[in-house]
């Protein structure tokens, strides 16, 4: 698979070498608080393993985030599947490490999936479900182009305000 690179970062498939530093992110009650908590480790750890395994290429996925000058992991950022309300969708999520905070590594991750997504993806709408207290991840959401367009309720009850943009448009002249 191609990665992405940015002024800052690396996107790449994952490897045998992130699992462990992604189990320790997506099992952090700190960078999970706004997302549900945190995941169980041991199927958090499984998953990854099976991703690993299968050898497939599904263009809706996850990239590693690698800081380019220290190389060391600070994230995961990608798109998921989601049915929204009934409607089919598909959802920027990106999850960087408590101190790796307030650098702009989220923006610059979301910005650069987002491009590859309505590029060379094809996708025309692009979604992010954010928890109403969640300030920073509706910066990130808002920065890269997204707007608010309405709240919903998850299937666990959740309330999440669903911040949204279209693919742009190409004027041919």
């Amino acid at each position: 698979m191609a990665q992405i690179e940015t002024a800052r970062l690396v996107l790449r498939s994952l490897q045998a070498s992130d699992v462990d530093v992604l189990v320790g992110l997506w099992s952090d009650p700190e960078v999970t608080h706004y997302m549900g908590g945190p995941r169980d480790s041991a199927q958090v750890r499984r998953t990854l393993e099976d991703e690993l395994q299968a050898h497939t290429e599904d263009p809706i996925h996850f990239w590693v985030v690698v800081e380019k000058v220290s190389r060391r992991v600070v994230g995961d950022c990608g798109l998921i599947r989601k049915d929204v309300d009934g409607r089919a969708e598909i959802e920027l999520t990106y999850v960087i490490a408590p101190d790796a905070w307030g650098k702009g590594y989220g923006t610059e991750a979301a910005a650069s999936v987002r491009d590859d997504a309505f590029g060379r993806l094809g996708v025309a709408r692009l979604i992010a479900l954010i928890d109403p207290e969640n300030a920073a991840s509706a910066r990130v959401a808002e920065k890269i182009g997204m707007q608010l367009e309405k709240e919903t309720f998850r299937p666990s009850g959740a309330v999440r305000r669903v911040y949204a943009m279209q693919a742009p448009r190409l004027h041919l002249s």
